[in-house]
């Protein structure tokens, strides 16, 4: 099953759109959006992250939760991803960095 949810959001707007209210577009950015600026409908510029969006296992639960409540289906695991999320689980141990980190 396709996760809408993880979609990269990918928004076209104007140069002169960009240039009048260019702070929001940096809020847009920051929760995972892509912004193509385009002068007389041609792409002139991309913004985006400079680092992939990170999200811990926690954060995706919840991503997972909302979606299922709001699209009324939920996200589906491929089996092999989930029994190798089981076993690395299980198999944690607490990590003790060396003195030097």
């Amino acid at each position: 099953m396709y996760n809408w949810a993880m979609v990269k959001r990918v928004i076209h707007i104007s140069d002169a759109e960009a240039a009048s209210n260019f702070a929001s577009l940096l809020d847009r950015v920051r929760t995972g959006a892509e912004i193509v600026i385009e002068h007389e409908a041609r792409p002139v510029a991309v913004l985006h992250a400079a680092e992939p969006v990170r999200r811990t296992i926690s954060e995706c639960i919840a991503l997972a939760k909302k979606h299922e409540e709001e699209a009324g289906n939920a996200p589906v695991l491929d089996p092999e991803f989930a029994e190798d999320v089981k076993e690395i689980l299980s198999d944690r141990k607490p990590w003790n960095p060396p003195a030097w980190e």
